[in-house]
C-alpha cells in the first residue's frame, strides 16, 4: 500500500475568496464571548476601515465572580484573571490574535467598550 501524497494548495488559480462581512462578525462576537466569559448574543461587533486594515469595535458584558465572595476572599479577584481593566486589556489581544489567524484579515485594533457584568455563579446578591 502506497501512502498519499501530501494536500499541497494548487498554484496560479483564478479566482478569489471573500469572507462576508457577516462571518467576520460572528466570529469577532465569538472570539469576544470567549475571551470575556459571555455569551455571543450579549456582544456587539462593528467594523470600520482604519487606512486599509480594518478596526474592530465591541460593546459586550464581562463575566466577574459573585461579588458577595469577593467580599469574603479578596483574593478571588485575582484568581479570576485580575481586575475589569486587566482582563479587559488581556482580551483585547486574544481577540485580535483569534480574528486575525482564523479569518486571515488585517485587524488595526480592538476597542472594547464594557457595558455591564454578569456575575459568574449564582443570582442576585442582596
Amino acid at each position: 500500500m502506497t501512502a498519499a501524497a501530501p494536500l499541497v494548495p494548487a498554484q496560479g488559480l483564478n479566482g478569489h475568496n471573500r469572507i462576508s462581512t457577516q462571518a467576520l462578525t460572528s466570529l469577532a462576537k465569538a472570539a469576544a464571548a470567549e475571551a470575556l466569559g459571555v455569551e455571543a448574543h450579549d456582544v456587539r461587533a462593528d467594523w470600520t476601515d482604519d487606512d486599509g486594515l480594518l478596526a474592530l469595535a465591541l460593546v459586550a458584558p464581562i463575566r466577574i465572580p459573585p461579588l458577595a465572595a469577593v467580599l469574603r476572599d479578596p483574593g478571588r479577584v485575582a484568581a479570576f484573571g485580575g481586575s475589569i481593566w486587566d482582563r479587559t486589556v488581556e482580551a483585547k489581544g486574544r481577540i485580535l490574535s483569534t480574528v486575525t489567524v482564523l479569518s486571515g484579515a488585517r485587524l488595526s485594533r480592538v476597542d472594547i467598550r464594557i457595558s455591564g457584568v454578569k456575575p459568574s455563579e449564582g443570582g442576585r446578591v442582596t
